[in-house]
């Protein structure tokens, strides 16, 4: 117990103490901490006191918020956003906090130290960055326990994310012991730092909803650009990703969207939870394919589909598909094509060369032109198009390997309100209204689609 400062006994005792931390102080040591100061660092942590007594001795700039000590050699510039990126780390740090499930008493006294660098030259000098080899050339960012460092970026919504994606780092190799395959490493950073600022406040935003909420990262248009290039990896071809220090920007957005699926998608998200609920060491990969309830051929197929249609706004429970077996087509079957959904299984199953006519009827909203609610027929509507065709169109397509090779994708075979579809392959019908993923909360109703074998000759 303290001694009251106020009798001689206690006076001497405060007096002894303030003697000590001098000593200690003028020695190098780390003061024991009190009310109002820092806890010390937890084992395995870099301690932030000295590394921020270091910056301010050679002149750079602190930013210091509860969670994060930002140093920068950063010119102030009005309007930058960087003196605020402490308080949004703070707010950050609470939402991957509530993704593991981690008590306040779990984070308590964590902190983290990050290093914004415009001349890297500057931070070597004053120590800040090691030049003995233990650590690595970096693209842009690497952290190494709860210090990281990051080149700056000329984008502040970039830098902001590169910030978060190396705080999720530190976040997970300290309070969880991360030592985890690359594809999760990298992917959970991804998704953890992906956001967007609502009046200056972080908003996790797994799946950006528009490309403004972040700029230049371009996770979603480099996937676009591997499908387009039959280049996409799967997901087993994810999943063993080598770890690598330089930024490989299709690595991060493959990783990326393993996460993400894996994270949200209702049929998959339960299994990842208790996944992540235990050790995220180097056998991840095994404790994933022996958990109850992993079903790895459907993971693999809702990661192709994922891929193919990825989009900003994209909604896994919207997107969800039935991949059920399906039953011959016998007579004629009258399916409802929501207007809110993607992909939707007909039930009807088709053996390769098998012809089915197609007549699809009804109006269904497509969401708002200002204050005018916007319908369309199964031929779509002139106002709005998506990938070449326009909004509200009847899509009829087939689950299989493209002819121009790539991975598995759904190839529409007819569209429309009325026609023919020949079955490339043995496979099921799906169907759905052209729209992009973001919009389907906006959409409402369906269209009516009846099915039924062509008849011979029929056009």
């Amino acid at each position: 117990m303290l001694g009251n400062a106020e009798d001689p006994r206690g006076r001497a005792k405060a007096g002894r103490r303030r003697a000590v931390a001098r000593c200690l102080a003028a020695a190098g040591a780390a003061i024991l901490p009190r009310p109002g100061r820092a806890a010390p660092p937890r084992e395995g942590m870099v301690d932030v006191g000295p590394i921020e007594a270091a910056a301010r001795r050679a002149g750079l700039v602190v930013h210091a918020g509860e969670r994060l000590v930002l140093v920068t050699d950063r010119p102030p510039r009005e309007g930058d956003g960087v003196p605020g990126l402490p308080g949004v780390f703070d707010e950050a740090f609470a939402a991957w906090c509530a993704h593991y499930g981690l008590a306040d008493t779990a984070a308590h006294g964590w902190r983290a130290c990050g290093m914004l660098m415009s001349d890297r030259d500057r931070f070597r000098a004053a120590g800040l960055l090691p030049a003995d080899g233990s650590i690595p050339d970096f693209a842009n960012g690497f952290c190494d326990r709860n210090r990281f460092w990051l080149d700056d970026q000329s984008n502040p919504a970039y830098r902001r994310h590169l910030l978060l994606h190396e705080g999720v780092h530190a976040f997970t190799f300290t309070l969880r012991r991360l030592a985890a395959p690359s594809w999760y490493t990298e992917g959970i950073a991804e998704l953890l730092a992906t956001h967007r600022l609502d009046e200056g406040r972080f908003v996790a935003t797994p799946i950006p909803k528009r490309a403004g909420d972040v700029e230049q990262l371009g996770r979603i248009e480099v996937i676009r650009r591997l499908r387009a290039g039959a280049a996409c990896p799967g997901l087993p071809e994810v999943f063993a990703t080598p770890p690598s220090p330089r930024h490989d920007i299709p690595a991060y957005a493959a990783s990326w969207a393993a996460v993400a699926l894996l994270s949200l998608h209702p049929a998959h998200a339960p299994a990842f939870r208790a996944l992540e609920a235990g050790p995220l060491d180097a056998r991840l990969d095994e404790r994933l394919a022996a958990l109850a309830g992993w079903d790895a051929p459907r993971a693999e197929r809702d990661f192709d589909a994922f891929t193919d249609e990825i989009d900003y706004g994209f909604d896994f429970a919207r997107s969800a598909i039935d991949w059920s077996a399906g039953q011959p087509l016998a007579g004629r079957v009258r399916v409802a094509v929501a207007a809110d959904r993607g992909w939707q299984s007909t039930g009807v199953a088709c053996r390769r060369g098998e012809a089915v006519e197609f007549a699809a009827v009804g109006r269904a909203g497509v969401g708002r032109a200002g204050d005018t609610a916007l319908e369309s027929t199964a031929e779509g509507i002139s106002l709005r198009w998506y990938r070449g065709r326009p909004v509200g169109r009847l899509l009829l397509a087939q689950w299989g390997a493209p002819a121009g090779g790539g991975r598995p994708r759904f190839g529409v075979l007819g569209e429309g309100s009325r026609g023919i579809v020949v079955a490339p392959d043995d496979g099921v019908l799906h169907a759905k209204l052209n729209a992009p993923p973001g919009s389907l909360p906006e959409h409402a109703g369906a269209l009516e689609l009846h099915l039924r074998p062509a008849v011979a000759g029929a056009r």
